[in-house]
């Protein structure tokens, strides 16, 4: 057999659908609202071929640019070479959904509104609110309870024959 540079070559694992998630789209895909400026990932559903994605942008994450009809712009990084460059494509609903990229991030920005809010609110001066890496472990003294420590060594090798 001839070997194939079609479109979607080499994609049999790439689309296919997870275990028991077969069949139909389901309808509250086609309800979600997108906004221009929000984060989606572009995940190619195999049960709808219209509108599908290269296989280059499967998985990837992008911004919205444009709302259509029935598709979104997407613009999406892309490594060629040396550079990137940013790849504006449309895909169709059934291929997107909203990433949670940024839930972690909108989190703690909450959070530290609300420490700075608190410490103003009490006029205390404003905490750091900047993450720590993971500080080591403090030191501790082991007791040994008139025990005298005794010393491993490694067994040396001898010859068994």
């Amino acid at each position: 057999m001839p070997h194939s540079y079609g479109y979607r070559a080499r994609t049999r694992a790439l689309f296919a659908r997870a275990f028991k998630t077969n069949g139909p789209v389901h309808l509250s895909t086609y309800l979600t609202n997108f906004k221009i400026g929000e984060y989606v990932d572009v995940v190619g559903n195999a049960a709808v071929h219209k509108g599908m994605p290269f296989k280059y942008y499967h998985g990837r994450t992008g911004i919205v640019w444009n709302v259509t009809k029935r598709a979104i712009g997407v613009e999406i990084n892309k490594r060629v070479r040396h550079r990137i460059i940013k790849k504006r494509i449309h895909v169709r609903i059934d291929h997107v959904k909203k990433s949670s990229c940024r839930d972690s991030f909108l989190k703690r920005v909450k959070e530290n509104d609300k420490i700075k809010h608190d410490a103003h609110v009490a006029k205390l001066p404003v905490p750091s609110t900047k993450r720590l890496p993971v500080l080591p472990k403090a030191g501790a003294i082991i007791k040994s309870k008139g025990q005298v420590p005794e010393t491993c060594h490694a067994i040396p090798y001898e010859h068994l024959v």
